[in-house]
Formats: structure tokens, C-alpha cells, sequence
């Protein structure tokens, strides 16, 4: 075959390009590597934007400890966790293709978002595709604190927003302002909006403005649909749809008072709805958010604690009675959930468990993650992508 004719060959052959277009992400990344012309097809954005029809399975997760009570942040503390139980190798340094050490803050359809360490002189964001190790750097907002504390979430949405010629992006970085009452306590949080958009290169103020009597919990957020959820201390949820930037208050599935000792909860997504991850006395609960505006929410799983124990004896041991110690941290906690996975650290362990089948396995242990990676982690789930930030 001549050197034309093998390079029109992807061209000319639909069946192949579909064909090719129905594989995850993780193998068309390794058939870059056959030759130029299947390299040149993969990287395309047609055949990309082709492929992204395609559900991706959730590859792993990003786990960073935090570290709490320092000034400076641990500049070597993102670990990625693969899905695969057959592989239960521990990756430490997979962001290391950045230009410096970061703070993991969101992700959304394959891109991750991040910060750089503080303390610092020039604060920075950066989006980045983790698969193809290309990121694109966004400058600080000027009106928003610089804090370790920021909530800034990405964005990006390929359906709504075609990737044929470029890659569009937004974030939208929250900011609390609490308000006092006679005795100085915060009574209440005014909540403001800043985004930033790829397209124009700039941030600006939203005039959308939310009032809760609850602050946001930073660490537990999805982006679903260019809609970002963020579980606030009163264990409802803050939503923000950044296209209409309009935001509302949606109360939990159920009143805290009817949950059996201290919830544990974590958000997570799956089939394209909000759901709602309980560990309690009651035992693991999956709820999904089925109307926004209501709110309704549908009780999907309900597994009692000793059934939970029954199907998995090798994991779990005398589950109940260490739930009801109520020491801290608790005993089970989930960490993050997408697409029926379930990231949750029991004990000293972090297992994945499949709501199909009720199944726990083991990933590894937390001392593999850090000393201080039991207390609060970042998590956020991963299914990789190929589109590019060029």
C-alpha cells in the first residue's frame, strides 16, 4: 500500500471510524502509539467529538489529603486511585505534568480543574486534561480572596458546547460573606457568583445572589449538565446553573432528625440526575434528586448495615456496632459516587462498592494516600477523555 493511500485510508473507511469511535478513551489512547495516521484520526476532533456519544466508565479517582491545621499546603499530596480492583496500584505523582504542585477543585466530563499551592504570590487556575497531559492557565479572579478555602468549579459541557473547533470552558468561583447577628454569630450566608468564561478570557460578577442559613461544605460538589451542587452544612444542596445564572436551595431527601446517629453523606451522578450517598445507623441509602425545583427525590437503595455485612464479611465486621460508637472520624464513610461506584473508606481501607451487584472490594490502604489522608479528603471521581486544550 502506497504512503497516500495509507494516509486517506482512516478517510475513506466510516465502518473503521465508527468502529474505532465506540472505544473507551484509556484504549484509543494507547492506539495513538500503532501509527502516524491512527495517531493523527484519534487526535481529531471530529473523531473525538464522535466518540464523546460514547459513556465513558468511571477510570479512578483523585484523592488529596488535607492538611488542616498548617499555614503551608502539602505540595506532594494527590494520589490516583484506579477503579480497576485488578489493578490496585497507587499512582502518587499523575498531575506532575503541570507547571507546579496544585490543590484539585472540580472536574467535569474528563477536564480537572485545580490551583496552585498557597501560600502564594500569583494565584492561578489551571484546567487541565490529565489523559493527555495539556492544561490551559487561568488567572485568579480580582475580587475574589485568595484562600485555601476557595470553591471554584469547572464547566465544561461538550454536548452543549461543540468541540469541533475549540475547547469552551467556564468556572464559577463562590464566595460566602457571612452575616452576624446581636451576638455575633453568622445567622445567615450571602452567597455571590463570579465566572469566568474561555471564550472572552475574562471573569465577571453575576448579578445572581443566594441567601442560606448554612456555609458550603468546599470538598463535596458535582458539576452535572453546566448545573455545579455543592452539599452545604445543613445537609441540602446549593445548586447553580451558570448558563440562566440562576441559583436555589434544595433541602436533603430527608429531615436530619430522622436519620439513625450522624450521617455520613457525599453528591454524586449518575444517568444524568443528582444523587444523594447516606451512611447512618439506617444503613447506606441512594437517593436521586428526580425534580429540582419541588424537590423530589427518590429513594433508590436502602441497605440495612447487617445485610450490608452479610454480602461482604470479608470487609466489614461487627459494622453496625462501630457505627454506633460514634467516634470521629466515623467509621464508614463515602467519599465520592458515579455511575453505580461508590468510593468509601471503612476504617483504615478505602474500597469501591457496586450498588448492581452489593459488592465491596478492596482498593487499598489509606496510609498509602498520606498520614493525614483519612481527615477530609479532596475526592473527586475520574472518567478520562480525549479532548484536547490546545
Amino acid at each position: 500500500m502506497s504512503k497516500k493511500s495509507r494516509l486517506s485510508w482512516f478517510a475513506n473507511d466510516d465502518l473503521s471510524i465508527t468502529i474505532l469511535s465506540l472505544l473507551p478513551s484509556k484504549i484509543l489512547h494507547h492506539l495513538k502509539l500503532v501509527s502516524k495516521d491512527w495517531l493523527n484520526l484519534i487526535c481529531d476532533r471530529t473523531f473525538i467529538t464522535a466518540q464523546l456519544k460514547k459513556t465513558e466508565p468511571v477510570s479512578g479517582f483523585f484523592y488529596q489529603e488535607v492538611f488542616q491545621f498548617t499555614t503551608t499546603e502539602n505540595k506532594q499530596s494527590i494520589s490516583y486511585i484506579p477503579a480497576d480492583v485488578q489493578n490496585s496500584k497507587i499512582w502518587p505523582d499523575v498531575l506532575g505534568f503541570l507547571p507546579e504542585y496544585v490543590v484539585v477543585l472540580s472536574l467535569d466530563n474528563g477536564l480537572l480543574c485545580c490551583r496552585n499551592c498557597f501560600p502564594t504570590s500569583r494565584p492561578k487556575i489551571y484546567v487541565c486534561n490529565p489523559l493527555r497531559k495539556q492544561w490551559a492557565t487561568v488567572e485568579w479572579p480580582k475580587n475574589y480572596d485568595v484562600s485555601r478555602d476557595s470553591i471554584i468549579s469547572l464547566s465544561f459541557d461538550p454536548f452543549r458546547d461543540p468541540i469541533d473547533k475549540s475547547t469552551n470552558f467556564q468556572l464559577v468561583a463562590v464566595s460566602e460573606i457571612g452575616k452576624g447577628d446581636e451576638d455575633g454569630n453568622i445567622s445567615e450566608y450571602w452567597i455571590l457568583f463570579d465566572i469566568y468564561s474561555s471564550e472572552t478570557g475574562s471573569w465577571r460578577r453575576s448579578n445572581e445572589c443566594c441567601v442560606s442559613k448554612h456555609g458550603l461544605v468546599r470538598n463535596k460538589k458535582v458539576i452535572l449538565r453546566g448545573v455545579s451542587f455543592w452539599l452545604t452544612e445543613g445537609y441540602g444542596v446549593l445548586m447553580f446553573d451558570i448558563k440562566n445564572e440562576l441559583s436555589w436551595l434544595v433541602s436533603g431527601p430527608l429531615p436530619l432528625d430522622e436519620f439513625a446517629g450522624v450521617p455520613e453523606m457525599c453528591l454524586g451522578e449518575s444517568g444524568g440526575k443528582l444523587h444523594y450517598v447516606v451512611v447512618c445507623g439506617n444503613g447506606l441509602q441512594l437517593w436521586a434528586l428526580e425534580d429540582h425545583f419541588e424537590p423530589t427525590w427518590e429513594l433508590r437503595v436502602n441497605v440495612p448495615l447487617d445485610i450490608l455485612e452479610k454480602k461482604n464479611p470479608d470487609s466489614l465486621y461487627k459494622l453496625s456496632d462501630n457505627m454506633a460508637c460514634g467516634l470521629a472520624p466515623a467509621w464508614m464513610t463515602p467519599l465520592a459516587f458515579k455511575d453505580g461506584k461508590l468510593l468509601v473508606r471503612v476504617s483504615v481501607k478505602m474500597y469501591l462498592y457496586e450498588f448492581e451487584t452489593g459488592r465491596m472490594k478492596k482498593l487499598c490502604n489509606v496510609s498509602t494516600l498520606g498520614p493525614t489522608a483519612i481527615f477530609s479528603p479532596i475526592v473527586v471521581p475520574y472518567a478520562m477523555s480525549l479532548v484536547p486544550l490546545e
